[in-house]
């Protein structure tokens, strides 16, 4: 695992390309689309079901208020180099100096933690480490969702209430 300044790049599953937005952070790409079955069951185009888009915003939502961070999660191909990518993608998101950004690429198998110049004061590199090790450990089991909220809640703990 490489660590270099907000950095992180772990390992990771195969999962389709998209995005997630909330109230107050970036839409990075559109969210995916649900159709409905012929039994009436939302079916979503991506690799979340609509329960863990669910409860992906609630996380989000709830670590923006509490810390006075944004907390935003894109996933999908990062394009080389990676880690200008993800810098690019954070600098989209509105008040990017108090944003946090996961940009987490299955296909590369790679996890990009960018933290603007505020969010950085309340979140180090190795809180960020440490969250990418988390999330790593869920995405190695095959649990996306689960590595993403691991993710969040980590470094909203470690950032602290604001």
């Amino acid at each position: 695992m490489t660590v270099g300044e907000h950095q992180a790049i772990v390992s990771g599953g195969e999962q389709p390309l998209t995005a997630l937005d909330h109230p107050g952070g970036p839409t990075l790409t559109e969210r995916p689309e649900l159709t409905m079955s012929d039994e009436g069951i939302a079916a979503l185009d991506g690799p979340f079901t609509t329960r863990q888009l669910l409860r992906l915003d609630e996380a989000l939502r709830v670590a923006d208020q509490q810390t006075g961070l944004t907390f935003s999660v894109y996933i999908g191909d990062l394009g080389e180099p990676t880690r200008e990518t993800a810098e690019q993608l954070h600098r989209r998101i509105e008040g990017a100096a108090t944003a946090v950004l996961l940009a987490i690429s299955p296909g590369q198998r790679l996890l990009e933690i960018v933290t603007g110049s505020e969010a950085r004061k309340r979140i180090s590199d190795r809180d960020a480490k440490l969250a990418a090790l988390s999330m790593a450990a869920s995405f190695a089991g095959g649990d996306l969702a689960g590595g993403v909220l691991a993710g969040i809640d980590q470094l909203a703990s470690h950032a602290g209430r604001h």
